[in-house]
């Protein structure tokens, strides 16, 4: 059983470096290898830290969405500021979400539990509220005891 909440959020943008995902919606093992080749290159070119530097609070986003038809995910944070790489500002709707906790080892296993659970167990369990796509995020939040903690924030609409 997944650990969630269902709670307002306000409207509220991010910052997004992106990627787009060449596998198969299906095809978990290819969009896994796809998303950790991308933040693997972000974090040695640099892309990761420029977003750090511009961003509001300590919370880094990995933002999944469909943009035209393509399936993109983004390395993003909250910033009311630019950077010189071509980015992405990316909406996220005032309303109700479903919020996922969970913790990992790294950011990367992070973003596989609360994936799973969110829309593995989380989702199917909600009986008032659906999901009818746009952006959805993993929020990494803190580093507490050696261990990554977060939240995926998934925007949802009553049933």
């Amino acid at each position: 059983m997944a650990n969630y909440t269902l709670e307002k959020k306000d409207r509220f943008n991010v910052l997004g470096l992106g990627t787009e995902l060449l596998s198969d919606y299906t095809d978990s093992a290819g969009i896994a290898r796809e998303k950790s080749e991308f933040w693997s290159a972000v974090a040695q070119d640099g892309r990761l830290d420029t977003l750090k530097a511009i961003s509001t609070n300590d919370y880094i986003f990995a933002v999944n969405e469909a943009v035209n038809n393509k399936m993109m995910h983004y390395a993003g944070v909250i910033t009311d500021e630019s950077v010189p790489q071509e980015s992405r500002v990316i909406e996220f709707p005032a309303g109700d979400y479903l919020v996922v906790r969970g913790e990992g080892s790294t950011a990367e296993e992070l973003s596989h539990a609360l994936t799973y659970a969110a829309f593995a167990e989380a989702l199917p369990e909600v009986k008032d509220f659906i999901y009818v796509g746009g952006p959805n995020a993993t929020v990494e939040m803190e580093q507490r005891d050696g261990r990554v903690v977060g939240e995926m924030w998934i925007p949802v609409v009553p049933a």
